[in-house]
């Protein structure tokens, strides 16, 4: 894998949570949503964030870009197991900045859910329009 890759993080990856130390990538300045709505779940005992795969459901959803190089997406995307049935995947979504000084739409990558996986039973919080540090209080690490 080589050159940059841009990826919206929603969760656990966004800087100042959990999961940042996994991203070494180049955040770009602002606040990002998702040009579509999408939903944004807590789900399971660990109050994982769930985005899924279902544009025009839900709400906008806030997050940060990174600008990341091979290395950093090889670890992005074995902490979201993107290889096993139940990881996440990698899909092409559209954002845009929403700061007032700058504008302007973003294809970035984001890890997104099947929704097909989704069971009522699992949600814990939701929909969501941003994953705060209040829900990653609750998170729980893979063990």
């Amino acid at each position: 894998m080589s050159g940059l890759h841009r990826i919206f993080v929603f969760g656990t990856l966004k800087e100042g949570f959990p999961n940042f130390h996994i991203n070494g990538g180049r955040r770009l300045p602002g606040t990002f949503a998702t040009v579509l709505p999408y939903p944004l779940y807590l789900v399971g005992e660990r109050h994982s964030p769930w985005l899924l795969d279902a544009p025009g459901q839900g709400h906008r959803v806030r997050g940060q870009v990174f600008e990341v190089d091979g290395d950093v997406l090889a670890r992005m995307d074995a902490l979201e197991r993107i290889h096993e049935p139940d990881g996440y995947r990698r899909v092409r979504i559209v954002v845009d900045i929403e700061d007032a000084e700058a504008s302007g739409d973003a294809e970035v990558d984001a890890y997104l859910k099947d929704a097909h996986r989704l069971g009522a039973i699992d949600v814990r919080l939701g929909p969501l329009t941003e994953y705060t540090l209040q829900h990653a209080a609750l998170y729980r690490q893979r063990s």
